[in-house]
């Protein structure tokens, strides 16, 4: 028997229509010239560092790692990147890959600096010039072998956000409708250099009978995607469509492809779903949980390499493979990826990814080192008090790429506000994977009253005590102990930060900080649970906040993302995955097991129960309706329901590992989706976790293969080729058991998957 598939909209199809979006003649003006802004720390009274000097201090600091790449054009002329990882006030100098594959400089003149409370101040580039900057050389380039495989000499890259590498034409095509999801348009790749492009269309724009979408059709490819249906088979039940849609998400490496706004990645990688065709940032920790239950280890260990091929080629890791998301990156999971490759490899992935953990720390503190109380540095804010806390933060200030006629829509929603301001925060919301949610509207429900740079989010402070915890052991193995024992102090350091800022102790639970009020935010969100997650809270706060996600958060299928309800995704009544995870596992952490399991058993009762209407598994569930949709409940946001899908498809499995006569029961309710429970198997503990072998060769990484972005759905020979590690082959490797990443014995040193 076929179950029917979930009807979706489809996003491939250009529009059949044409239509125009006024904008501002400012506004315009200011997209069409491919504003860029990077950040200057300024203090809270209004004193503005100069920025040629924090340039050349920045420089001399540390070697600027490229996060934008002019091309050189038809005309022969430069045009500016985006340099997102600079960190000065002055537009640095970027690298250019031409079909040479040689390293080139490109800068441009920028705007003063001019004060806004406390806020890093854009610097404004101008693509009609690219002389070079006397305060910067050449950057240096790609230091991994990996990375270093993706250069193709005849292949030329553009690592601008298209809105920056094509200007006007952008704009223009932002103005006028034509797809229903302008990721699509991002995604699309241009036949040509933009430079000839926009040479091309600035001499065909005035012509009476020019088409813009004609133009558009002429001159772009649309993007390459796999479709993430899926069929269910006669007899096949839930275990069976994850196990199946793995093949359906799994991309193989990368081939380069000119102009392309894809970074290509050399190691087989998972998708979410749906819209996402490339790899997320923290959507990858999630999926890897199931292909840590599945025991798909080349898999997982690959996509920690594409990952850590990214941190050195940008210096961090992207909130996705596309150029346009250089700018900002995502909540920083890379250290617990880290930690589930080594309960299979052994200490050994610790000293393999101690070069990216040092780099990707380096990236989250860009600053700290000279930022005085009362300031505010791209993601970091040091209070009055001198208490440093993290924020997120995005080094553009122009509409997003991938949603560019909505972000124009919501900017001209607040006439009171600099449009530039209201783009930075909705990029900075991007970036905390919540986009968007209540937490960040200071409303809490209209999306032109997002402030998220004046908030500190409880997750991302979290997760720097763990990347600090993950540094003192992996410099603790290589016997560098003074560096083992610094970011030991700091975590510790951070942890009462996070017990003291975050902690709201009349409603007992952790709330997000508006620094700039200096007070919590009203918001209750089940981001409440990461201190429990991550082994933060003390005890009595875990119990309290139990308490509370019982009585405010817990419904029917799961707990909610917040208790606001305001239309927005992550927001109530909608579920996700990752939050569901981290609840049950910090409510396990802290011995609340009755009400970890319950949330886990209503969850996988939604999850399970849908499946068994739509035959698919979803992006989010609406958790507080009673009864079960096919279509996952209300939705909200900025795009129709996604299906696949990857971080949910990795921790139900983890939970039905974890839960066997739970998932029985819910399993025997839903016969379609029934199968026998797996066994749950023993505990291990990352930090002493040993693996088949520790001091394997360096191997060198595969080669790009493939014909489109996504490449060859063939399996390369030699994908499975290590970065320092070299992965045996399934039959000559030591029996070992996997455990389910519930279950860790205590260390000295406590994290997500060490419950006391």
């Amino acid at each position: 028997m076929t179950r029917n598939r979930l009807s979706l909209p489809d996003f491939l199809l250009l529009g059949s229509s044409l239509l125009v979006l006024t904008l501002s003649s400012a506004t315009a003006s200011a997209w069409a010239a491919g504003q860029n802004a990077e950040a200057a720390p300024q203090q809270e009274g209004g004193s503005v560092s100069d920025p040629r000097a924090e340039a050349a201090k920045a420089v001399s600091e540390r070697k600027a790692t490229a996060a934008g790449a002019p091309v050189q054009g038809a005309t022969g002329q430069g045009v500016t990147g985006q340099g997102g990882t600079s960190g000065s006030a002055t537009h640095e100098g970027t690298p250019v890959i031409r079909a040479d594959d040689k390293v080139a400089q490109a800068s441009t003149d920028s705007a003063p600096a001019t004060p806004s409370s406390g806020d890093p101040a854009p610097a404004v580039s101008s693509p009609a010039r690219a002389a070079p900057s006397p305060a910067t050389g050449p950057r240096e380039t790609v230091a991994s072998e990996a990375a270093q495989s993706l250069h193709v000499a005849s292949v030329p890259q553009d690592l601008r956000s298209p809105s920056i590498a094509l200007g006007g034409l952008f704009a223009a095509i932002g103005g006028a409708h034509l797809a229903p999801d302008f990721k699509t348009i991002a995604d699309s790749r241009p036949d040509e250099a933009p430079a000839a492009l926009l040479a091309d269309w600035e001499a065909q724009r005035h012509h009476p009978d020019f088409d813009l979408k004609a133009f558009y059709q002429q001159h772009f490819t649309l993007p390459i995607r796999r479709d993430v249906s899926y069929r269910r088979k006669a007899d096949e039940n839930i275990y069976d469509y994850i196990q199946g849609m793995w093949g359906v998400l799994t991309r193989q490496p990368d081939k380069p492809i000119p102009y392309s706004s894809l970074l290509p990645l050399p190691y087989a990688y998972v998708v979410p779903g749906g819209r996402f065709s490339e790899l997320y940032y923290w959507d990858t920790y999630f999926t890897m949980i199931g292909l840590y239950e599945s025991g798909q280890w080349d898999l997982l260990r690959g996509m920690i390499r594409d990952m850590a091929s990214l941190i050195d080629r940008y210096g961090h890791i992207p909130n996705g493979t596309r150029t346009y998301y250089l700018s900002r990156s995502e909540p920083p999971f890379f250290s617990l990826m880290v930690d589930l490759l080594a309960q299979h490899d052994g200490q050994s992935a610790y000293r393999t990814f101690l070069p990216q953990l040092q780099k990707e720390y380096d990236y989250w503190m860009d600053g700290a080192g000279t930022l005085k109380p009362g300031q505010a540095y791209r993601h970091v804010v040091r209070l009055n008090d001198g208490t440093l806390l993290l924020r997120h933060w995005d080094d553009l200030d122009t509409p997003r790429d991938e949603s560019y006629p909505e972000d124009v829509a919501t900017a001209g929603r607040a006439p009171s506000r600099p449009p530039s301001d209201v783009y930075r925060d909705l990029r900075a919301g991007s970036e905390t994977g919540w986009d968007f949610s209540s937490r960040w509207l200071a409303d809490g429900h209209t999306l032109s009253t997002i402030h998220t740079t004046d908030l500190a989010p409880i997750e991302v402070n979290c997760l720097m005590v763990h990347l600090e915890q993950t540094l003192e052991h992996a410099y603790a193995l290589t016997g560098q102990r003074k560096l083992s024992r610094l970011y030991g102090q700091r975590a510790d350091e951070r942890i009462a930060v996070v017990r003291r800022v975050f902690w709201n102790d009349d409603r007992q639970a952790f709330y997000d900080y508006d620094w700039r009020k200096g007070q919590s935010t009203d918001v209750l969100s089940a981001a409440t649970a990461m201190p429990l997650f991550l082994r933060i809270a003390s005890q009595d706060q875990a119990l309290s906040v139990a308490d509370t996600i019982k009585a405010r958060l817990l419904r029917a299928g799961g707990i909610m993302a917040t208790d606001h309800e305001s239309g927005q995704q992550w927001d109530a009544p909608n579920g996700w995955a990752p939050e569901e995870w981290m609840a049950i596992k910090g409510l396990n952490n802290y011995g609340a097991t009755d009400l970890a399991e319950t949330i886990a058993r209503r969850w996988m009762a939604r999850v399970i129960g849908t499946y068994e209407k739509s035959g698919v598994l979803l992006e989010k569930y609406d958790v507080e309706s009673p009864t079960i949709s096919a279509t996952g409940g209300k939705g909200g946001g900025e795009y129709p329901m996604q299906i696949g899908f990857g971080w949910t498809n990795g921790t139900l499995l983890g939970l039905m590992r974890r839960y066997p006569a739970d998932t029985d029961r819910i399993l025997e309710r839903n016969p379609h989706a029934s199968q026998p429970p797996i066994d749950v198997l023993p505990p291990s503990d990352p930090y002493s976790a040993v693996g088949p072998q520790e001091n394997d060769p360096v191997m060198p990484p595969p080669k790009p293969a493939g014909d489109v972005e996504t490449g060859s759905q063939e399996h390369p020979s030699g994908q499975n080729a290590a970065i320092g590690h070299t992965a045996l082959p399934q039959d000559k490797r030591p029996d070992a058991q996997v455990s389910p990443l519930d279950q860790r014995v205590p260390t000295g040193k406590m994290t997500a998957f060490q419950p006391a």
